[in-house]
């Protein structure tokens, strides 16, 4: 039985109970988002479900007229399912992380919501320390100056770069990765959309003149933040190493004669690269850069060494 099911399973018992008067099949099957024959096919196994015993007045009893079903005995299960500890836990952990990204705008729904999952857990879930999304200072400066819509006179120091530069940038919004916030903008002096780290931001200044957020319109979607902060890396992958494409996300990828694949894609650091290459196995060859290459090589080398020594 897939989880699936068993989660349909446990909720259709309070599901009908809670309409006494019987419900269609077809409108179980839409509110459950299942055809109708997997909703006949649950009812039936329903039937064989109770009570230990597992006599005619310990198993769930329903009752058919003509599409209409509803409940005659419950055998119990007649409150929705709460949820389990764990559970209750990992949503809470997530609304924390949430409530400290960024951009966020209602702090208060998400209070609620945790009230609300407290309540639906029967207890309040146990208190743990959940990391910031964000730790760099002045995230809430810059959610402000976006929600403002006014245009910024900013000082930009480029670590890529070394030089610290100045300029005009219409802010977008902020968001967060890996620890850092970050205020996208439309930048002036480039002409097109940037990502400024805001720990880097040496000093900013609000202008009185409008952001101009059409020029959007003619800018790259979303899922291009980052790409100018995070290595580059250059791959080619053998059949065993197919999931790749699948699981990460790749800038370029193109199929050779023999059947592996060139992959281009961007990663957090070299170090991490390193490790995910030779996880690959034999499965992949790294192309570049050349640094990565070397590194892999030199960890490969070292390893052969103390099997050999050994």
């Amino acid at each position: 039985m897939t989880t699936n099911r068993l989660a349909r399973l446990l909720n259709l018992v309070p599901y009908l109970v809670a309409r006494p008067e019987g419900v269609a099949i077809a409108e179980i099957a839409a509110d459950f988002g299942v055809s109708a024959d997997q909703i006949q096919s649950d009812l039936t196994m329903l039937w064989m479900c109770g009570l230990p015993g597992y006599g005619p007045g310990d198993l769930i009893d329903l009752a058919f007229d003509a599409d209409t079903v509803r409940v005659l005995f419950a055998a119990g299960m007649d409150r929705p399912v709460r949820l389990a500890a764990h559970e209750a836990l990992a949503l809470s952990v997530a609304l924390r992380v949430l409530a400290d990204t960024p951009g966020v705008g209602d702090r208060a729904a998400i209070a609620s919501a945790l009230d609300k999952l407290a309540a639906a857990a029967g207890e309040a879930p146990a208190d743990v320390a959940v990391r910031g999304t964000v730790v760099d200072p002045g995230v809430e400066r810059y959610a402000a100056l976006v929600a403002s819509g006014h245009a910024a006179r900013i000082t930009y120091y480029s670590a890529s770069r070394d030089t610290t530069s100045e300029r005009v940038v219409d802010p977008i919004e902020v968001v967060a990765a890996d620890g850092h916030a970050y205020l996208r903008a439309w930048c002036r002096t480039a002409g097109e959309i940037r990502q400024f780290r805001i720990d880097r931001i040496d000093a900013c200044t609000e202008l009185d003149e409008p952001s101009e957020p059409l020029r959007l319109s003619r800018q790259p979607a979303p899922t291009a933040f980052l790409a100018s902060e995070l290595p580059r890396i250059e791959l080619l992958l053998g059949p065993g190493a197919t999931s790749v494409t699948d699981a990460y996300p790749c800038e370029e990828i193109t199929s050779e004669a023999d059947g592996r694949r060139r992959v281009t894609m961007r990663v957090r650091d070299l170090d991490w690269a390193r490790r995910f290459v030779l996880g690959l196995g034999g499965e992949a060859e790294v192309l570049a850069p050349a640094e990565l290459r070397d590194a892999v090589r030199q960890t490969a080398r070292a390893a052969l060494a103390r099997y050999q020594a050994a």
